[in-house]
């Protein structure tokens, strides 16, 4: 992409109605629009984003065995009176009435309509385990939207259900999704806590929410810091495998970390001292088992083994994909913009052309840029006819991780600059090791994308 042809509308001052860095960077770096309140426009660059988001949890819910569908955003209301929750949801719950006089609703979550879904096809014990998983916009009308992104009314979540047939079944399968989220978080460049949680109207004995630690977090959250030391990292594992899920569930569960509502002093006081933290943490994902809660009074049964027909076990599992940019920006900053981890980079790299319009320089540029496309990488190719210095702050501003500056006093030596983003870090080379450096350095970002 020539960023003379995109659509990337800027802003050089800080809206006053951003309250937090993640807010003002992607309205400063044109990423949304406010519609309403709690409502925005995803403009090119946050779409972009959020589509990069959006493939790593694909990729990762597919890896572990779950199956992909797409529900719809209005839900009839009936199917929420059966479960009981169509009255106890609360007013965050937008309840419509169309031109028949039939009560809809704009879904907040799915539990009700998958286990419709899964009632009306699955008969035998047979057919299972199931998970069945989308990525669809949801709504929840919150009294006070704020902080962008973090806290909208509309919002993209992955939603996904799993169908066992016990409750050691059913256990397995939020072993596998924590499992599967761990890997997710940590291909964006995230250290995504599990912690034990509450849960709220979905229900379930067992919850863990998943929290990305930053000053402007929501929740107030208490762990041990040793927690803060382990990463799954690129270890293999069989997600078929009960007992190698369970022992990763262990491993990362075991040391304290609960959030404010099921925060337990007593317990925490047994940490050592010195490792005993409270801090804000962002949610990014729940999981939960709740057993027959819906299952039952929807009528979800299979003929079991016996030949007797037995209430299925459930669980739900959500991921806040929009929500998780808002996490990834205040998590990684400065104060100079967006600073993106190489997994989610809406561009690889950024091309900045320092004389536009020589010959010299522009033939450098567009070589630079067709080899990075035959590598399978996504440069954004700054070809303006404006200052080096505008050209520098646009391109910190929307964060990419690395930059190739090309001017025609370094082609004479056959040099260009390669600079990290993060580190500030800025190397002289010659503009095919640029090329060669940045394909070394995504090749994991690609590889793992292909695996998924």
């Amino acid at each position: 992409m020539r960023l003379s042809r995109y659509f990337l509308p800027v802003l050089k001052e800080d809206p006053k109605e951003a309250q937090i860095v993640s807010h003002r960077l992607m309205l400063r770096a044109g990423m949304i629009k406010q519609q309403a309140a709690g409502i925005y426009s995803w403009l090119p660059l946050g779409y972009k984003v959020l589509r990069r988001i959006e493939q790593i949890v694909h990729e990762e819910q597919e890896r572990a065995g779950h199956i992909p569908l797409l529900m719809p955003t209005l839900q009839p209301a009936d199917l929420w009176r059966e479960s009981g929750r169509y009255d106890d949801y609360g007013e965050e719950m937008l309840r419509i009435r169309d031109r028949q006089k039939r009560d809809l609703l704009y879904g907040p979550t799915n539990e009700e309509m998958i286990t419709d879904i899964f009632r009306s096809h699955v008969n035998s014990y047979k057919d299972l385990p199931l998970t069945l998983y989308h990525i669809q916009w949801k709504f929840r009308d919150e009294i006070r939207p704020r902080f962008g992104v973090m806290r909208g009314r509309e919002f993209l979540m992955k939603d996904g259900y799993n169908f066992d047939l016990t409750k050691e079944d059913a256990l397995h399968a939020y072993n596998r999704h924590l499992v599967s989220y761990l890997r997710t978080y940590e291909r964006m460049g995230l250290q995504a806590i599990p912690m034990r949680a509450d849960g709220g109207p979905i229900g379930g004995d067992y919850t863990h929410e998943f929290l990305v630690l930053a000053e402007t977090g929501e929740s107030e959250v208490f762990y041990d810091s040793a927690i803060t030391d382990l990463t799954f990292g690129d270890r293999k594992i069989d997600y078929d495998d009960h007992a190698e899920c369970q022992s990763v569930l262990d491993e990362f569960t075991s040391r304290y970390a609960r959030t404010d509502e099921t925060h337990d002093e007593a317990v925490f006081n047994q940490v050592p001292e010195e490792r005993r933290r409270s801090a804000r943490g962002i949610e990014v994902g729940q999981i939960f088992y709740f057993g027959t809660k819906y299952s039952e009074p929807m009528g979800a049964t299979v003929v079991g083994p016996d030949g007797n027909r037995v209430p299925v076990h459930m669980g739900s599992h959500g991921i806040g994909v929009s929500r998780l940019l808002g996490a990834i920006i205040e998590a990684n900053h400065d104060d100079k913009g967006i600073i993106w981890p190489e997994g989610v980079t809406p561009f690889h790299a950024g091309i900045v052309n320092l004389k536009q319009g020589d010959s010299t320089t522009d033939t450098a540029c567009d070589e630079i840029y067709a080899q990075l496309r035959a590598a399978g990488l996504d440069p954004l190719y700054d070809d303006r006819n404006d200052r080096a210095g505008a050209k520098f702050a646009s391109m910190d501003l929307i964060g990419l991780p690395w930059r190739i500056t090309v001017g025609p006093r370094g082609l004479a030596q056959d040099k260009v600059e390669l600079t990290n983003r993060r580190s500030g870090e800025t190397v002289e080379i010659s503009p095919a090791d640029a090329v060669a450096r940045l394909v070394d350095i995504y090749r994991p970002v690609l590889e793992a994308s292909r695996k998924g």
